[in-house]
């Protein structure tokens, strides 16, 4: 978070939702019960932090201005994001969530979120008051709010530091979701003046490294020079995970098809199959080959239980031959190429992770077909996401590099 998205507090965007709603200071106090000089007090720092007017002040009323209309959606989103922890933490403890507090503002303060998600993922106290720029005491502090207002224990102290309950565990993707759509904020008030900035997170697959994704990355910061982009190499389990907590935008990259998993979306952009690769030094460069040519062939193959590593050997299966048993196993487009390039082993990719070798005669495809290895490629989503501009951005562009 910059210092800007720091100021912003959650008890603000909590006034400023209900006034919304409401339509009056007085109303809002009411159903948050507070005062209503607490509630004018929380839009006026509000307005100030974020450098302009969210309300048109009337005397029927608030009505907000079009920038309190671009802040709303997503000051919304974090909202519910945290009231939804309490109904989460009621099915562990067994409770009938109707008797829990209607509003859980114990969750309601920023940096005792990021306490919490630093521990989560450090797990060492020093570390995370170290990070944050705070003292420990500060942070057991936070902690035991956090451990009070959910009646759970949340962090269980280990020889491996301060491990994530159960509970807490449940809780993380909630608060990580209402911190970044925090984050945002700052960035669609920026967009609705025309100005782009900010941060793209993006899972990146072997499959889009070497050409979709770095030509989209370079017409977006030529255009939008304010933008940044993260890159996150993970495997995709680790990626799907990040996804989900609003840690990543999207990911990129071959599609996994599960018709169960509502929470995320897939957009294909093109479909292609796997060939295999060799140097052009190859003995079997050329040629037309026969399953037996490559019988005592040296493999690289992607890592085992991947789609590719699965269409692979399904294909091979159906030519009737034994699935090839690898020299290496990699995703790493780099090490591919080292090895091809300085040996007569074959890899099996798709012709689009190793295009440029291809194009300039680096690398060459045997001529053997693998039959029914062809897959989606394309952007993966979680369902009902606001993308922040700068994400939305380079989107558009990967969508524009693809067709």
């Amino acid at each position: 978070m910059t210092q800007q998205d720091n100021d912003i507090k959650i008890m603000q965007l909590r006034a400023f939702c209900m006034i919304a709603e409401r339509g009056t200071v007085s109303e809002a106090a009411e159903k948050l019960f507070r005062t209503q000089s607490a509630i004018t007090r929380s839009i006026r720092d509000l307005e100030h932090t974020l450098a302009m007017p969210l309300f048109e002040r009337h005397a029927s009323g608030m009505l907000l201005t079009e920038m309190g209309k671009c802040v709303l959606p997503r000051a919304q989103r974090a909202i519910n994001e945290l009231q939804h922890i309490p109904a989460a933490l009621a099915r562990l403890k067994q409770r009938d969530h109707q008797r829990e507090e209607a509003e859980p503002i114990w969750l309601f303060n920023v940096r005792r979120l990021q306490v919490f998600l630093r521990l989560y993922r450090l797990h060492h106290t020093q570390s995370v008051a170290n990070s944050l720029n705070i003292s420990q005491p500060a942070v057991s502090a936070a902690l035991k709010v956090l451990e009070k207002g959910a009646g759970l224990t949340l962090f269980q102290r280990t020889p491996k530091g301060m491990m994530p309950s159960t509970a807490a565990r449940e809780m993380a993707p909630f608060i990580s979701r209402a911190l970044n759509e925090i984050r945002h904020i700052p960035e669609d008030l920026a967009a609705a003046t025309g100005i782009l900035r900010g941060t793209v997170h993006v899972g990146a697959l072997p499959l889009c490294r070497s050409t979709l994704l770095p030509l989209a990355i370079t017409r977006l910061v030529a255009a939008h020079p304010g933008i940044k982009v993260v890159t996150n190499e993970s495997a995709f389990d680790a990626l799907i995970t990040e996804l989900r907590a609003g840690d990543i935008d999207f990911i990129l990259g071959a599609l996994r098809q599960d018709e169960q998993v509502l929470d995320i979306h897939n957009q294909v952009l093109f479909a292609e199959s796997l060939v295999l690769l060799v140097r052009p030094q190859h003995p079997l460069a050329g040629r037309t080959l026969t399953a037996n040519d490559l019988a005592d062939a040296q493999w690289i193959l992607p890592r085992d239980n991947t789609p590719s590593r699965h269409l692979l050997d399904a294909a091979f299966a159906a030519l009737g031959m034994a699935a090839p048993t690898p020299v290496v196993e990699s995703g790493d487009l780099a090490i591919v190429r080292g090895l091809l390039l300085n040996s007569d082993m074959i890899a099996a990719v798709s012709s689009h992770q190793l295009e440029y070798e291809l194009q300039a005669g680096i690398l060459q495809p045997l001529t053997f077909a693998l039959p029914d290895t062809r897959r989606e490629i394309g952007l993966t989503l979680r369902q009902g996401a606001l993308h922040a501009p700068a994400a939305e951005a380079l989107i558009q562009y990967i969508v524009e590099v693809a067709s």
